[in-house]
């Protein structure tokens, strides 16, 4: 069965609280594990939500924020003692290696597997990885530093063959991989059958977007049109809308715009700022612009299929 869910680590901005814990997310996508920003503690919230660190290969940094990055040596330690092998890719801003790399020299350097920087521009919209099972796109967004989001989109299955016919023409079995990848079928007496008609539609891809840090920005909404759940920063209230926008942050009223905008399925707010010890104020405010909306927590996982 395909997996691509969503685990919230940590959903706070800037500091952490007793209630929550500075950005960090995890993507399962067919049981390979892509992270998404780490901000202190996210080895240890890594380990509450049973995730396996042996399966993670990719770390994706938004930008270059203490609250965004300051987990980052702890946890690539940790994997080291815990048996990984292989490598580890850390997607980010250029400025990244030349910071991180003599720390983790120090104090990582007998891991036993390779941390390798991949530089991304963040101010403009590319493919930075790709598999047989996701595309990962960086999303421009407008910070006080140079950040980008990022797009996780499921890879395109394969077509449904039809039981009914595959019986009813006795297709052999080598022979329908390749009708399921969109081929005719040839009878034996030279009939061609269009595969229209051996078929059914492939189940359609799932799109998971990450928006923070970021003001309010119309111009991601191509980016993220359409897509099945939306994460976005929603750091102030209506009272701090000034204070958000002299910050280059965005309000939950102002997320829940950009996710009414964009058409989007499901939006999900984080990213709370310390002086809202009740973020359902937050939430009230964005559902008043997009009705389907729910608060960030540690520890939610979202399920997209």
């Amino acid at each position: 069965m395909s997996r691509f869910e969503v685990n919230i680590l940590g959903c706070s901005a800037a500091t952490p609280t007793m209630r929550h814990l500075p950005s960090a997310q995890v993507l399962n996508v067919r049981d390979k594990l892509f992270m998404i920003d780490c901000g202190e503690g996210a080895q240890l919230s890594f380990r509450r939500a049973h995730l396996n660190m042996t399966r993670l290969g990719h770390i994706f940094l938004s930008h270059l924020h203490g609250d965004h990055c300051f987990g980052l040596f702890g946890l690539l330690s940790t994997m080291g003692l815990t048996g990984h092998t292989g490598e580890v890719v850390i997607h980010a801003h250029p400025d990244a290696e030349q910071i991180f790399r003599p720390i983790l020299n120090y104090f990582c350097r007998e891991n036993p597997f390779e941390i390798r920087f991949n530089s991304i521009s963040p101010s403009m919209s590319e493919a930075i990885y790709s598999d047989n099972s996701v595309t990962v796109r960086t999303i421009p967004l407008k910070h006080r530093i140079p950040t980008c989001g990022f797009l996780f989109e499921e890879a395109e299955s394969q077509r449904h063959l039809r039981g009914d016919m595959a019986q009813f023409y006795n297709i052999p079995t080598y022979m329908r991989a390749a009708i399921k990848q969109g081929e005719d079928y040839t009878t034996p007496e030279g009939i061609v059958i269009p595969n229209s008609k051996l078929t059914l539609p492939p189940t359609p891809s799932v799109r998971y977007a990450y928006c923070s840090d970021t003001m309010y920005s119309p111009r991601i909404i191509p980016y993220i049109e359409g897509v099945d759940v939306l994460y976005h920063e929603a750091t102030y209230g209506d009272d701090s809308e000034p204070f958000a926008r002299q910050t280059f942050h965005s309000t939950a009223r102002q997320a829940a715009q950009i996710a009414q905008q964009a058409g989007v399925g499901k939006l999900i707010i984080g990213h709370f700022s310390a002086r809202y010890k009740d973020e359902n104020i937050l939430l009230q405010q964005a559902r008043e612009e997009f009705a389907n909306t729910e608060l960030a927590n540690e520890g939610m996982k979202i399920i997209l299929k």
